[in-house]
Parts: structure tokens; C-alpha cells; sequence
């Protein structure tokens, strides 16, 4: 039987766009897939038409892909099957609605899925009030390794798990005086208010991305009825811009008996000069052991578990290799297999992804919503409003 192709128009057409659209475009058997394919039909630029069809001719698109100076030319195509959302997140909800809405297209979404939760609450009742599929796009969820992970915790491999830790983390200090600055430009998506920039949008979502997906997705309970956690914050600002700097997020869930530590930073990294394997990024701890994870946090390789009887010769315990495959290019950062999940849904006529429902999605993007009001953080009205324009800057290229 012939795969169930899907065909993407890309909506932006930076960094990210690039890295997912070459990894669309990999040879699928390469990761072991046959029932599924994917082809870039479109792309567009808020910026011009040249733009996005330089885009289309750098990932390696058809000859016959369209390249459109607007947004709202892209989401109208009736050739585009899926709308992959690769804007800055402080435009996901203007980009999103756009996309439901003008285009009544199914959309892959870049994480952090909004601004705010009412902005993600609201895309949720758009897209299931129009029948349309939509998906947060946190790519880790799908990597075999992280299935692996879920898979032992879940079946009881150590124990019951009662805490999570997880960091993701960047020391990007200009030098090493105190209160140094941050090696970004003030305009940086990174630091920048009105991109949504800091740590926790940025950054932190890995972190969560792990808490969430073993104390909160694996819990018992029916989707609906899981427990969501209580939300304690720490935020330091960076006094340049007022985006949090640093930023450390504690989920209790008292019915679980469970705990999570979020921390994320960019004057610290995960290991010592950033070096991912110097300590795990993510400790995983249960009544009969624990599973270590070498970062970084979004496209992890390797883990190991640790049996409470291996206390005194742990130095021995191997760490497992779950390597990314890359094709005959070296294409491969792993953005394939969340690509390979839309497929599926689509193929099967389903609106949401199991893995990561949009109740969940939900819940973290309430999660992340608590931090940053403890935190003090202020984004401007134009990218925290709930109210839809589609003449809004954030769908013109005008912002």
C-alpha cells in the first residue's frame, strides 16, 4: 500500500521553519517510517514572495511549490492539507486563528503553543467548534526516546515516581562580571517583550515538557480528569529588558504524592560551559530508582536507569544511545517524528494527538501563565490580547 502523503505549507520562514521543513523532506525509511510522507507545497513570508521562495529552494521543495508574500495567501491554498506554524510565539495566536479561520486549515503549531492561556483556550474551541486538527509542536515528546522513558516509568520500572527535576539552560553571559549582559541583542526574540522573549517561553517549556509528560500524562486518570498541579515560581529579571532571565518553576501534585522542579536559565547552563553531559539534565526518581537523562533537554540521546540496588556501583550502569538518523545530507535533528504523528492523525481522522492532547497543552500553557503573573512579567496588549484580527501586524508582517 502506497504511504499517506501530507502536504505542508510553511508558515515563516526562519530557523526553525528550515530545520523542520529539511527534516519533512528526509527519506522516511531512514527513521524506519513506510506508512507515511510528507511534501512542502507552500511556504510563506510576511516579508516577500522572493523571501519565501528563496526558503522554498533552500529546503530542498518541489519545483512546483508555491511561494507567497502573505499569510494569508498561504492559509487560502487549497492544495496545503496542514499549516505549519513556525512564527515567534508572541505571534502563534494571530498566526493560529488565521490559519483556523480565513484558511479552515489543520495546523501544526510551534511551541510555546501562546502567549497566555486564554489565547490557547480560545485556538482550542476554534479548532474543535470547525472540526480542524490542531497540535502543539513539542517535538521531544515524539523522539523514541522519550516513548522509551514513558514507557518503563509506566509500567513500573522505578516504582512509583514521586519527583521529576529537569533544566534546560544556557549561560550566555557577555563575560563573567556580575550582572554581565545577556549575549543577545535587546531585539532578540530571546529577551525581547514584545517577541514574547525570556527564559521560561523559550527555554523553560523543555523542562516542563518532561515534568508534565511523566507526572501529569501519565497519571491514571482519564484525559479531563488528571490532576493539575499547584504552581510555585521563582523569576529573575533581566534589567535591560524586564524578560525573566531565570526562572524556576515547582509543580506539586498532592493527590500523586509528586513533585516537579522546572528550572531554566540564560546565565547558567545545564552542565559547566554548557557541556549537556556533565550532569543529567533530567532526573527521573521513583521508589525503586531513577532514570538519568544527558541533555540538552528538547533532543535528548541518551539515558540510563539506575536500580535502587545500584546505588553502590553506579559508576557501571550504562548509558543508552537512541541516536537521531540523519540521511544521506546529514539531515536529522528529530522534528521528523512529531511530522510522522500529524500524518497519522490526519490519515486517521483524528483532531488531536494522543500524546500530547490539548488538554495538556492547555494545562502547561496555565502552568506557564501562574509563573510568569508570580514573576512580574508584562508582555505588551497587541501580543497577549484573545481577540482575533485578521488585519492584525502579527498576520501582515507589520509588527
Amino acid at each position: 500500500m502506497a504511504p499517506f502523503t501530507l502536504k505542508w505549507g510553511i508558515l515563516a520562514t526562519g530557523g526553525i521553519a528550515t530545520t523542520f521543513s529539511k527534516d519533512l523532506l528526509t527519506d522516511a525509511s531512514i527513521r524506519g517510517t513506510t506508512d507515511v510522507r510528507h511534501e512542502v507545497v507552500a511556504a510563506a513570508s510576511s516579508s516577500s514572495k522572493d523571501r519565501a521562495e528563496k526558503f522554498l529552494k533552500e529546503v530542498g521543495a518541489g519545483p512546483d511549490a508555491k511561494a507567497y508574500g502573505s499569510y494569508a495567501e498561504l492559509v487560502a491554498d487549497p492544495n496545503v492539507d496542514v499549516i505549519y506554524v513556525a512564527t515567534p510565539h508572541s505571534h502563534h495566536f494571530q498566526n493560529v486563528m488565521l490559519a483556523l479561520e480565513v484558511g479552515n486549515k489543520n495546523v501544526l503549531c510551534e511551541k510555546a503553543f501562546t502567549v497566555t492561556a486564554a489565547q490557547a483556550h480560545k485556538l482550542v474551541a476554534t479548532a474543535r467548534a470547525k472540526n480542524l486538527f490542531l497540535m502543539e509542536a513539542v517535538w521531544t515528546r515524539y523522539f523514541p526516546l522519550s516513548v522509551q522513558i514513558r514507557d518503563i516509568v509506566s509500567s513500573g520500572g522505578i516504582g512509583t515516581v514521586y519527583r521529576v527535576t529537569a533544566d534546560n539552560s544556557l549561560n550566555r553571559n557577555i563575560d563573567h562580571t556580575p550582572n554581565s549582559l545577556i549575549d543577545f541583542p535587546d531585539s532578540n526574540r530571546m529577551v525581547n517583550p514584545d517577541l514574547a522573549g525570556g527564559a521560561l517561553l523559550d527555554l523553560g517549556i523543555y523542562s516542563l515538557t518532561w515534568l508534565f509528560q511523566i507526572l501529569y500524562h501519565l497519571q491514571p486518570e482519564a484525559e479531563g480528569q488528571k490532576e493539575a498541579p499547584q504552581v510555585l515560581a521563582a523569576i529573575n529579571k533581566y534589567d535591560r529588558t524586564g524578560a525573566d532571565e531565570s526562572t524556576t518553576v515547582v509543580l506539586n501534585f498532592p493527590k500523586h504524592r509528586s513533585q516537579g522542579i522546572a528550572t531554566t536559565s540564560m546565565r547558567v547552563g545545564t552542565g559547566v560551559n554548557d557541556d549537556q553531559k556533565s550532569v543529567p539534565a533530567i532526573l527521573i526518581q521513583g521508589s525503586a530508582g531513577e532514570i538519568q537523562v544527558r541533555g540538552p533537554a528538547y533532543q535528548p540521546t541518551q539515558y540510563r536507569v539506575l536500580k535502587t540496588e545500584d546505588k553502590n556501583d553506579s559508576a557501571s550502569v550504562p548509558w543508552i544511545s537512541v541516536k537521531i538518523p540523519a540521511d544521506s545530507n546529514k539531515v536529522g535533528h528529530g522534528m521528523f517524528w512529531e511530522a510522522d504523528e500529524v500524518a497519522r492523525c490526519l490519515r486517521d481522522g483524528k483532531k488531536e494527538s494522543a500524546t500530547l492532547p490539548l488538554s495538556e497543552s492547555l494545562v502547561i500553557m496555565e502552568t506557564m501563565d501562574s509563573a510568569l503573573k508570580q514573576g512580574g512579567i508584562v508582555y505588551p496588549e497587541l501580543i497577549t490580547t484573545d481577540v482575533y484580527d485578521k488585519n492584525s501586524p502579527l498576520n501582515t508582517g507589520n509588527a
